[in-house]
């Protein structure tokens, strides 16, 4: 009888435990989907990812900076090709493949003509600049004296560029020679150069205005893949003290405060408890694997995750009142707005009541739930207002009734990817598997269980 007992009260206790587990996973985002989501899903994806396949510029295959529907292309900038945001079409380009938007030949074609267009265009000490002209390969100014190099465009591009290599490093001889060839270029991006002889990275340089524009770059903002990959390039390599005493700013990047009972480990640029604008969670983290990266100063799963919970519970809370905002739309970051272009984030002065649908679509691997609630009511309840030949379309305003009918390349391209690291973890298995990369974050002290 007493033996009865005890194992019934081990029963329990397991059926307990096994319910608690299965609890917390939910808690923790184990998002349960149903056919109809799935559906929609790849039909988000897939839409969006034509932005990088059918709207690209058609001489170079690049991505264009933007593309406007409601008046086609303003300022005739139908040639302008953007660096950064062409990296995160080529990440674009790799899940059109392993989703068979497209075939492995014609991924493999267009990548030849982007390659091409970037080893015969400008390029400064390796560099690329922000923006080209896509018919010519010459650099068109991205400002008067921003008419050289941009490492922070140009480490987007290489965090692209290396994944495509090791999609294909191990293909067939025009695979080879592919790969081949995206390696000589990130061999020579001079990342040490752009130090000016400081222990810090510097954004920009001129040819002909050097290094006027003066902006070295410190944490915490969405600039990490450029001191990661400045430490792993095996030609450029930069040593340790330029990440911790130029990024890290020996240690003062650390320290923030509790908001909404969700703590930001870092100090985001900006002096704004809410965290910076959301894509910070996004551009770094495309290829390079949040899932239980540390360093010293953070565990960068948790910043991200709680950078993107912030983001949403300010959206449902709404301070300022907006219409429109709530569970099913949320999701603050630099895009379009109302008046221009604006780095919208939690806060009194930089939520503006402009919601950007990648905000929360490029969150999927942090909030699914939350990000397929958005997208469901975007799609089923505001679709002939919000969607168009490239997926949903850049940001929009209820409050000021304002839905253009716009696009712009580093928008679109996060969504398509991160939608697919949910996935399959496809573009974070690819980056990680770089050598140099592994060394690279092994040389700045980061941890993670996605290499050894």
């Amino acid at each position: 009888m007493i033996r009865s007992r005890l194992t019934l009260i081990v029963i329990l206790i397991s059926v307990l435990l096994i319910s608690c587990t299965n609890t917390q996973k939910t808690t923790n985002g184990d998002a349960k989907f149903t056919a109809e989501d799935e559906e929609l899903f790849s039909k988000v994806q897939e839409q969006t990812f034509q932005y990088f396949w059918e709207g690209a510029e058609p001489n170079s295959g690049m991505a264009r900076e933007r593309i406007h529907i409601d008046n086609e292309y303003p300022e005739n900038d139908q040639s302008v090709v953007t660096s950064g945001g062409s990296g995160f079409g080529v990440m674009a380009l790799l899940v059109g493949i392993h989703r068979g938007f497209i075939t492995r030949l014609q991924g493999r074609e267009r990548l030849d003509k982007i390659v091409h267009f970037l080893q015969t265009s400008d390029r400064f000490h390796g560099a690329m600049p922000h923006w080209w002209n896509g018919e010519t390969g010459k650099v068109k100014p991205f400002g008067r004296k921003d008419n050289g190099g941009d490492l922070v465009e140009t480490s987007f591009l290489m965090q692209g560029l290396l994944c495509v290599r090791q999609f294909f490093h191990n293909g067939d001889s025009a695979e080879k020679v592919l790969a081949a060839r995206i390696d000589t270029l990130w061999r020579e991006v001079e990342f040490d150069w752009y130090r000016n002889g400081a222990n810090v990275l510097y954004w920009h340089w001129s040819p002909n205005y050097k290094w006027e524009m003066n902006f070295p770059v410190v944490g915490y903002n969405e600039c990490l893949i450029m001191y990661i990959l400045a430490a792993s390039s095996p030609t450029h390599g930069v040593p340790p003290e330029v990440y911790h005493e130029g990024w890290a700013r020996n240690g003062r990047i650390t320290g923030s405060c509790p908001v909404y009972d969700y703590r930001l480990q870092l100090y985001h640029q900006g002096d704004s408890p809410y965290g910076g604008p959301l894509f910070w969670a996004h551009y770094s983290y495309l290829g390079l694997d949040p899932r239980g990266l540390r360093d010293r100063y953070a565990d960068y799963w948790a910043e991200n995750l709680n950078q993107t919970l912030i983001n949403y519970t300010w959206c449902v809370k709404n301070p300022k009142y907006f219409r429109g905002y709530g569970p099913d739309s949320w999701g603050l970051t630099a895009s379009y707005s109302v008046n221009g272009y604006a780095a919208h984030a939690p806060g009194n002065y930089t939520d503006l009541g402009v919601i950007s649908p990648t905000a929360a679509l490029s969150s999927f691997p942090y909030t699914p739930q939350r990000s397929m609630q958005a997208m469901r009511h975007w799609y089923n309840d505001m679709k002939d207002k919000l969607w168009g030949p490239y997926g949903f379309y850049d940001a929009f305003s209820q409050a000021a009734n304002w839905f253009p009918e716009r696009y712009l390349a580093i928008d679109q391209g996060p969504i398509v990817v991160m939608m697919e690291n949910y996935r399959t973890g496809l573009l974070w298995k690819l980056f990680m598997s770089c050598p140099e990369v592994k060394a690279g974050l092994k040389k700045l002290g980061f941890t993670s269980p996605n290499f050894k």
